[in-house]
């Protein structure tokens, strides 16, 4: 048997091996710490500040600040609109366990509806899982209180303390005051396009109607910052720096809060618009428009439901009647239109006609017809005034064309803007030659003039123009611009802006105005006058003039009959006056939309409202200025 043959290792090739292994590995290792190096090189040396600044963004939040909104006041320092504290409660989704089972537990605990809940879950499909999602708004203090007592019970949950507009007194100064509501992507782009994008950061709300929009600028405020250090969940930790908001300018109005609730009292549920206003100053110290609606549904957002019940309405609450709404001016505007008579020689003072109760335009059959079937007898301006006789203004209309009417009546700021700090206004009609062929593409015929001098036909006037025409008489021509703000409230005291100025009216002969006067008062204060009754035993004078302003159109042998026609097809009551007569202190226009008679229904109104001025609220005001 052959032995099995033994190998001699060799010791020098393994160790040269073994070197050689031993040299790559080392040879790895320094590449690897050269990396490694190399790298913390480039972290903390090259890249210190921007990886600095990129964990501070993860440690450090700068939040917006949005500033408080100014406060509303009336004239005596009632606040019409102000800010309360209200109470949400917000999810961070991120925060919680079992989401489901505890808003089930708050169902029981707070009462949530169906709707909520559907629409947090709404909101939280798209909202990050760390920023808070809104589940309940509005809270009531024992909601909160309830809450509070069980919040350990519910992580991630919490109660949000915000600021809230809220209008005390509802629908009473809807018109007026408008209100705010949330910013939606068409404000946003006017916000742009006026390049204010930094004041509204962090601000949800913006001002969409009336004193709010129209002074939103001066509401609003600018916001401020802060800097705070949050945790790995977003909770704030401590607060870095802070700088405040500036908040928005508080402002008083010309409203006085007794006669604004005064005159929606009296027009209790009653199509129309009322409005007074100082004479002296155009200060509006009351403008109504009925029917109104709550502003407050607005601010948090109004469902789809009643805003579309809002909108449909036959009613028509969403326009500003005072601002807004068109009507005839009917016989208010003869006045005026005496003057214009007189001032182009067509009649004076002592020109007298026969009033049959009809006029005839001459070369025609037509017949129009005066409101009294026998009509007046013998009448001259003043008679024609007092008694609202047709068939005087029918002769004088005539005479004097449409051509002198229209820029006569322009300059009473009929068929313009009367610059009345609201916004949402419209011109409404004075009707010319031009102005009908353009709309109708048809010639003006006489007929429509004699419409107009009677205030029917084309011509249609809003009531806050019948205010400013009216305030014009009584200032004999001198024309102001009617205004709602009265100053603004700021640290250095009360700032009253500056009312613009007009040209005056100027006639040729200054007796003029006395004669269109003495007749308006005469409205008031004779026995024959159309308002005699509605005025008797006051404790102040008055001058005034009624209009019963047609709605529907009727044949020349067709008799108005209001009991047997439609409610929304009978006359618009209307009556505009002022007080005292021999020095101007207020004027007030009332139009009843399908009311009637304007002596018979808006003049008693006319006399509630100025003896609410003068036998309250002027006698507190020199109370007040006896004890200050």
């Amino acid at each position: 048997m052959a032995r099995k043959r033994i190998n001699i290792r060799n010791h020098s090739a393994e160790s040269a091996l073994f070197m050689r292994r031993t040299l790559v590995v080392f040879i790895a290792i320094i590449i690897a710490i050269g990396v490694l190096i190399s790298n913390l090189y480039y972290l903390q040396i090259n890249s210190f500040e921007s990886f600095q600044t990129r964990s501070n963004d993860n440690r450090i939040n700068v939040q917006t600040v949005p500033p408080n909104r100014g406060l509303i006041y009336d004239r005596n320092g009632i606040i019409l609109a102000e800010n309360r504290p209200v109470y949400s409660l917000q999810v961070v989704v991120r925060k919680t366990k079992n989401l489901t089972e505890k808003i089930d537990n708050l169902r029981d605990m707070l009462g949530l509806t169906d709707k909520e809940v559907e629409s947090f879950y709404s909101r939280n499909r798209y909202s990050r899982s760390f920023k808070p999602v809104l589940l309940r708004d509005q809270l009531s203090e024992k909601e909160v209180a309830l809450f509070t007592v069980n919040q350990h019970l519910f992580k991630g949950f919490s109660i949000q303390a915000n600021l809230k507009r809220y209008y005390p007194f509802g629908e009473a100064f809807t018109h007026v005051l408008g209100y705010i509501a949330k910013i939606n992507s068409n404000d946003i782009k006017r916000i742009d396009e006026r390049g204010e994008t930094a004041r509204y950061r962090g601000t949800h709300y913006i001002g969409k109607l009336g004193i709010e929009k129209y002074y939103e600028e001066l509401l609003h405020g600018k916001p401020g910052q802060r800097q705070v250090e949050v945790d790995s969940w977003g909770k704030v930790i401590r607060v870095l720096n802070f700088t405040p908001p500036i908040p928005g300018k508080d402002i008083k109005l010309n409203i006085d809060i007794q006669l604004q609730l005064k005159a929606q009292n009296l027009l209790g549920d009653t199509r129309g618009s009322i409005i007074v206003m100082d004479t002296r100053t155009g200060g509006v110290l009351s403008l109504v428009s009925n029917p109104s609606y709550d502003p407050n549904l607005f601010v948090q957002g109004i469902s789809s439901k009643k805003y579309n019940e809002l909108l449909n309405s036959k009613d028509r609450p969403l326009i500003n009647r005072a601002t807004q709404g068109r009507y005839p001016p009917a016989s208010t505007i003869k006045p005026q239109m005496a003057l214009l008579a007189l001032d182009t020689n067509v009649i004076t003072e002592h020109t007298k006609i026969k009033d049959p109760g009809w006029w005839i335009v001459p070369g025609s059959k037509r017949r129009f017809r005066d409101w009294k079937r026998w009509g007046h007898g013998e009448v001259d301006v003043n008679h024609a005034i007092e008694q609202s006789c047709d068939t005087f203004f029918y002769d004088a209309s005539y005479k004097i064309g449409i051509d002198r009417i229209n820029p006569f009546m322009e300059k009473f700021g009929f068929g313009q803007y009367s610059g009345l700090d609201l916004g949402e206004e419209t011109k409404a009609i004075m009707p010319s030659r031009e102005w009908k062929r353009e709309r109708y593409n048809a010639p003006w015929y006489d007929g429509d003039t004699i419409s107009v001098g009677i205030g029917q036909g084309y011509w249609t006037v809003t009531p806050i123009q019948l205010t400013q025409a009216t305030a014009t008489l009584a200032r004999r021509g001198e024309i102001i611009t009617p205004h709602i703000l009265h100053s603004i409230v700021g640290d250095g005291g009360e700032f009253t802006p500056p009312v613009q100025a007009s040209q005056p009216i100027k006639l040729k002969d200054e007796h003029y105005w006395d004669i269109a006067l003495k007749a308006m008062y005469g409205v008031t204060s004779n026995t024959r006058g159309t308002g005699h009754r509605a005025f008797a035993n006051t404790s102040y004078t008055v001058a005034g003039k009624s209009g019963t302003a047609q709605v529907i159109n009727m044949a020349e042998d067709e008799e108005y009959d209001a009991e047997n026609i439609s409610e929304r097809h009978r006359d618009n009551a209307m009556f505009v006056a002022f007080a005292p007569y021999e020095s101007p202190e207020i004027v007030t226009t009332v139009i009843l939309e399908n009311a009637g008679g304007g002596s018979s229904n808006g003049a008693p109104i006319v006399r509630a409202l100025f003896d609410e001025y003068f036998d309250h609220i002027k006698t507190k005001d020199k109370l007040d200025e006896i004890d200050g």
